[in-house]
């Protein structure tokens, strides 16, 4: 310190004030600190005000919450209306320390004090921001609003907050028409006000405050009340996301993905969307998990996706949990593991996703999750069911029909499975396959096949292969082995190897139909290699004995040890080489 700044220090506090001013403007902060701190001393509340930014911003002094809270209480007791808001936004954001000693009396052992941000104390936040308010500050009157709205449950008075909103903003303050902007949409019953809604948030956009200006590109976007200009709302979002607003990244990184007023440009979208991701937006993580699980221009890259949906999923996104949990399932990117599977799908499910609820209860059937899912699952379905929900009545049903959480009981199966038949095809099925053995009600060979048949109109490949063997045997209706030939191709192109085996069995002969041996072949082939027993069984006899023109004992022998490994009958290899020799 000078000899000047030393004569200055011992004449009048103001003096003081008035000279460590002038140094931190000429940025020689340590000195004007020095100074600061014997004006605080004598009492002076702008001096205890500048002393308690000093510690907070580490200017001309080693940065300290505790000693900046210990002044801003003190200046705030004084009645600095500064003071009282920065301490209130302290407490909101858990940063404020309560030291018990007098500043004046000098700095306590700090060396056990944790600075680390602390829970919010909206309590002593809502009292010094009240006393800053009622004192004409339209800062406070935002923050007391903002306490007011979204402060804990007990401390909320939206009508209030509103009034305070209402004040802020006719006094000019950005915040406050921000604030005022969102209570009048909460409020808003009709078009009219919500002209005023715009009104607001334009002018909150003007001082340029991110959330404001990302509104009202989202109002823009969708015409409410401002001029709709989608355009215009593109530039909103990038303006809004170049401020770090993360909601705003999300939807200018999907502008630039999909090309929608703006230039398409795939890696910028991208880039934008991991930002917002890495911002907390769980559905910014989700869609660049999407992305990483497409089939593009690279392959998929299911490792990089697992690790942005479990961000997601982490942050509550139902969607991201439940890929996660496939991805377990599937040990794609991950580690293959059923309960890890099940801990995630248990997340989605039970926050009502009926897909990873079937997911699970078909993982609870094979083994995987706690012992409390069986339960969970029911509930789930019978509480949907209860709604209307025909996919959640055929759940029900097989529930049932399984005993998975429930007493297997058939009858009551039939009875949610017929009501799901309305208009579920998997529910059609599995009715028309109890009417068909006779299980939960009386044997009808007829309604089995009516409902096979309307499931198949629905492509469901099970329906189609067991509606054409009803057809092809002449059970519960007329017989047409062409019919049920046709039949079993659609089912065929779906992959289903029955029925592909079933098309190998009449090309082979024996229901009236032209015998076509090497066609045979080749649909006993195709079930084969989707590991079809009987098909593996056929299709070692077809080339042992050269039965299509095609003579290989080697292959064959191969075919019939993976069908004798199936444990089809007659399927070992010297037993079958003796059949086609006698």
């Amino acid at each position: 310190m000078s000899f000047v700044d030393r004569i200055i220090g011992l004449s009048s506090p103001g003096a003081s004030l008035r000279r460590a001013v002038r140094l931190g403007d000429s940025g020689r902060r340590a000195e004007a600190f020095a100074l600061l701190a014997r004006a605080a001393k004598a009492g002076i509340v702008e001096a205890e005000y500048r002393v308690a930014r000093c510690y907070l911003e580490g200017s001309g002094v080693p940065p300290s919450r505790i000693e900046a809270t210990r002044w801003l209480k003190r200046a705030a007791t004084h009645g600095s209306v500064e003071a009282q808001v920065l301490l209130s936004v302290l407490c909101i954001k858990g940063l404020a320390i309560d030291a018990s000693t007098d500043p004046a009396a000098g700095t306590p052992d700090e060396l056990f004090v944790s600075e680390d941000p602390s829970e919010p104390d909206f309590a002593t936040a809502e009292k010094w921001a009240r006393s800053a308010a009622e004192a004409g500050s339209a800062e406070a009157q935002a923050l007391l609003g903002y306490i007011l709205t979204c402060g804990p449950q007990s401390a909320r008075d939206l009508d209030e907050a509103h009034l305070w909103y209402e004040r802020s903003a006719a006094a000019g303050c950005a915040q406050g028409h921000l604030g005022y902007a969102l209570s009048l949409a909460r409020r808003a019953s009709d078009r009219a006000p919500m002209h005023e809604v715009g009104d607001h948030l334009g002018k909150a956009a003007a001082a340029e405050l991110p959330s404001a200006i990302y509104l009202l590109g989202v109002l823009t976007e969708n015409g409410i009340g401002v001029q709709r200009d989608s355009k215009r709302a593109a530039d909103l979002f990038r303006e809004a996301a170049e401020k770090g607003q993360s909601a705003a990244q999300l939807r200018w990184g999907l502008k630039l993905i999909e090309g929608r007023d703006v230039e398409q440009d795939l890696a910028a979208g991208e880039s934008w969307l991991r930002r917002a991701a890495r911002a907390g937006e769980a559905e910014a993580a989700a869609l660049v998990g999407d992305r990483y699980v497409r089939s593009g221009e690279v392959p998929p890259n299911y490792a990089e996706a697992a690790s942005w949906y479990r961000r997601a999923a982490e942050a509550g996104h139902v969607a991201a949990a439940r890929a996660l949990g496939s991805l377990h399932l599937m040990g794609a990117g991950v580690t293959k593991d059923a309960e890890e599977a099940a801990r995630w799908l248990r997340v989605s499910a039970t926050a009502g996703d009926p897909a990873a609820q079937v997911d699970l209860a078909n993982l609870v059937k094979r083994g995987a999750g706690e012992p409390e899912d069986k339960t969970r699952i029911v509930g789930w379905f019978a509480r949907a069911a209860e709604t209307g929900d025909l996919v959640a009545a055929f759940n029900m049903g097989v529930c049932l029909a399984n005993g998975l959480g429930v007493e297997r009981d058939q009858q009551h199966a039939a009875v949610w499975l017929r009501r799901a038949a309305e208009g579920v095809p998997e529910a059609q099925y599995v009715y028309g396959r109890m009417l068909a053995d006779g299980r939960g009600l009386p044997p009808d060979l007829e309604a089995a096949r009516a409902w096979f048949a309307k499931a198949a109109a629905a492509d469901l490949p099970d329906a189609q292969v067991a509606l054409a063997e009803m057809i092809l045997n002449g059970r519960g209706g007329s017989r047409s082995p062409a019919a049920a030939m046709e039949l079993f191709k659609k089912a065929a192109a779906k992959n289903h190897s029955g029925a592909m085996f079933a098309l190998g069995a009449l090309f082979a002969g024996g229901h009236g139909l032209a015998i076509d041996r090497r066609a045979a072949q080749l649909w006993f082939r195709a079930a084969a290699e989707l590991g079809h027993g009987y098909a593996q069984l056929m299709l070692g006899r077809y080339l042992n004995g050269g039965l299509a023109g095609e003579l290989n004992p080697q292959e064959g022998h191969l075919w019939l040890e993976r069908a004798a490994a199936q444990g089809i009958p007659d399927a070992e290899p010297e037993t079958a080489t003796a059949e086609m020799s006698s």
